[in-house]
């Protein structure tokens, strides 16, 4: 069963990233040629928040179940430990909330041109955060590329 969890949330990272991927050059070059901001552009960022929250939620389910996960006095001297504890849910969380606050502030804006800067801003900066805090086959954290 956590072996099933692992790789959904393994898997779903690269719908994340695509999406934000697709998401951040739509807001970009909608917002520098000065377009309308559209239902599709809505819902591109909308179908983002979504997914992103998914994964968040999928997330938590491995986190608590997770034997990576220790809370005790190994918890922060153990590079593994500390990484699948702390830094990796932090920065993850972190970025989704990102994907939210930019979600609903473009919303609010009128200005067709603030929306597609806010949603450009506070995605990538999300997607920054999530490239920094994915544990990345090479960083020897234990997880693969799946």
């Amino acid at each position: 069963m956590m072996n099933i969890l692992v790789h959904a949330h393994s898997g779903l990272r690269w719908i994340i990233l695509l999406l934000l991927l697709i998401t951040i050059g739509n807001a970009l070059v909608r917002w520098k040629q000065r377009k309308n901001y559209l239902d599709k552009d809505r819902r591109l960022a909308l179908f983002t928040l979504i997914f992103s929250h998914i994964q968040l939620a999928l997330g938590f389910v491995v986190y608590f179940l997770s034997s990576k996960v220790v809370f005790n006095e190994m918890t922060m001297s153990s590079k593994l430990i500390r990484y699948f504890t702390v830094e990796h849910p932090v920065f993850m969380i972190l970025a989704i909330v990102l994907i939210t606050i930019g979600y609903s502030r473009s919303k609010k804006k009128e200005e067709d041109t603030s929306k597609f800067r806010m949603q450009f801003w506070f995605y990538a900066i999300a997607l920054l955060l999530i490239l920094i805090g994915i544990p990345w086959p090479w960083q020897d954290y234990g997880a693969g590329w799946g």
